[in-house]
């Protein structure tokens, strides 16, 4: 059996939490050793909550200021691997969880030729999670390039497909946090994320990464996951809380420029005027938008990172 732990980050969202704590120690020791929890400083009882379970498979580690999910994830993929050196490390949000079942399907699968593995994500209610859906890099790939420019276009032509929710394992380049196995052999690779994103892209630019490296990520169908978020309100295009735009877009303007090379510049010309027209969807609130967003892509340009959360508060929260 492969030594699996799972790393789940957490703030403020004791409900979801539990439910996925519950799902994972559901899982037999043999098929899912430990989990850990990094509680993000949460001020709704998850430490209270927490301190009082005494199930021995769970970990918990209480961090004194909220890192993000990023901070969060690359501190317990470390706590993990200098402590308990596992196979494998699979990682996920507080509302991202298995499906019954996924660990020991995890144990029967040959890994010999992955260093990765992305697991099919779901909302509760069925529907393919969009925003979890795998992707190959066009910028590396010919034939993915000319589809999404001449063809489908959009996130359909470099994104897998539905169809590929039912068939064989398929290689890719870039995953999201939910549901992802990371082996040893990755982080001895390329190490850890990197925390100073705070949330958004972390996940993004570590398998990009990885996959940079030589590293090979499958997308396994079998592996099923469920993703209960609400990053958006009642309209899906408006971002809550609104200090998430920053992030959102400093982070992805990293990613465009790690996935793209030398054609950064000329994509710069179609990403940011489609990102100034998102204002159209948050009516009342143009001026903090334009201004989360300015600094996000002045941030981005120059890879700064360096910007404190408070700051950015202090950014949303002006008229």
């Amino acid at each position: 059996m492969k030594r699996l732990i799972a790393v789940v980050v957490t703030y403020n969202r004791l409900e979801k939490l539990q439910e996925t704590v519950a799902r994972l120690l559901d899982a037999p020791v043999d098929a899912l050793e430990k989990v850990l929890v990094v509680n993000n400083a949460s001020t709704d009882g998850t430490g209270d909550w927490l301190a009082a379970q005494g199930n021995p498979r769970l970990i918990v580690e209480h961090m004194s200021d909220n890192l993000g999910g990023a901070g969060g994830f690359e501190h317990g993929m470390r706590l993990v691997t200098e402590t308990y050196d596992p196979d494998w490390i699979v990682v996920m949000d507080d509302d991202g969880r298995p499906a019954a079942g996924t660990f020991e399907r995890f144990q029967a699968i040959d890994v010999s030729q992955w260093d990765a593995l992305a697991a099919a994500v779901y909302y509760p209610d069925g529907a393919i999670c969009d925003m979890n859906r795998p992707s190959r890099n066009p910028f590396w790939h010919g034939k993915v390039f000319l589809r999404t420019l001449l063809g489908r276009g959009g996130r359909d032509g470099f994104h897998i497909t539905p169809e590929d929710y039912q068939g064989a394992p398929k290689q890719i380049d870039v995953s999201s946090f939910v549901g992802l196995f990371v082996s040893r052999d990755a982080v001895a690779k390329i190490g850890f994320p990197d925390g100073r994103l705070f949330v958004y892209g972390e996940d993004g630019l570590y398998t990009l990464t990885l996959s940079k490296s030589g590293g090979q990520i499958g997308f396994i169908p079998d592996l099923r996951f469920e993703h209960d978020c609400s990053t958006f309100g009642d309209d899906d295009r408006r971002f809550r809380p609104l200090w998430k735009i920053y992030y959102y877009h400093r982070n992805l303007l990293m990613l465009y420029r790690e996935a793209s090379g030398w054609f950064f510049v000329p994509l710069l010309f179609v990403v940011l005027p489609k990102w100034v027209l998102k204002t159209r969807h948050h009516t009342g609130e143009q001026r903090v938008f334009l201004r989360l967003l300015r600094h996000a892509v002045v941030d981005g340009l120059l890879r700064r990172t360096s910007v404190t959360h408070d700051k950015v508060l202090g950014w949303a929260e002006r008229n």
